[in-house]
């Protein structure tokens, strides 16, 4: 089945409460590839939001946790996630890896992982805080593809990225290696005091390879957040000539 602009679109449910991720839910079914959970609404429902998201749509779900710890660790977690029935789960590539080996070990096939490789509120600056190597903090987007062949190589479905790296991401790792956008901001939503440093509007990113998109205030803070959603469609289709 050929891949429509709602399959692209990851709407991220950062609410403190249930009632308004569930009101979300429902509002964008079928206009939303995938539903993202974090750690905010995660930590407060546990388990339960991911039945609701199941009962509520049928959008595939991620499960955005970001997991950093020892090798050991990250798998057997990763070993409960499986029973979740979530379809992907993030693991951050700063660590090793071996973890990272360990974290699809743990998906057992089952559960994709995804690993992160820089946030997207992250800037040169913030690598230079860090205390990176000056070649990174040069060119954010080498650390980028350091931890990307990380993932790739660790076995990983896939990673998170800016915009900016997908096309490189693409070229070095093929077709089939997952990339996933977030810091994504439609022309017509861009701030001037945005908190993401690294952001790419759903057209340049959907052109440049990207197989998902998280795109979230955009739609969630408009006036009408379900024609929000398909001006955003609408937008993916004309980047791929789909409309």
């Amino acid at each position: 089945m050929k891949k429509q602009g709602s399959d692209y679109i990851v709407f991220p449910l950062d609410f403190s409460s249930v009632r308004d991720a569930k009101e979300y839910v429902k509002l964008l079914d079928g206009k939303v590839g995938m539903f993202k959970i974090g750690l905010e609404l995660f930590i407060d429902q546990g388990p339960s939001v991911i039945q609701m998201v199941k009962k509520e749509s049928r959008a595939k779900i991620f499960l955005d946790l970001k997991l950093h710890d020892i090798s050991a660790t990250v798998q057997r977690a990763m070993e409960r996630v499986v029973k979740l029935g979530v379809d992907l789960v993030t693991v951050h590539c700063a660590s090793s890896r071996a973890m990272l080996e360990k974290a699809v070990k743990g998906g057992k096939g089952k559960t994709d992982v995804l690993g992160v490789t820089l946030l997207t509120d992250n800037d040169a600056a913030a690598v230079e805080a860090a205390g990176f190597k000056y070649e990174f903090v040069k060119d954010p987007s080498l650390l980028v593809m350091h931890r990307a062949k990380m993932a790739y190589e660790s076995g990983c479905r896939g990673v998170v990225c800016s915009g900016i790296e997908v096309q490189q991401i693409k070229k070095r790792f093929g077709k089939s290696f997952l990339a996933v956008t977030p810091g994504i901001r439609p022309s017509w939503s861009l701030l001037e005091n945005d908190d993401q440093k690294r952001v790419t509007t759903p057209a340049q990113a959907v052109a440049l390879g990207s197989d998902l998109i998280v795109i979230g205030r955009p739609i969630r803070d408009a006036n009408d957040p379900t024609a929000a959603a398909w001006k955003v469609i609408q937008e993916i289709e004309a980047a791929l000539n789909l409309s």
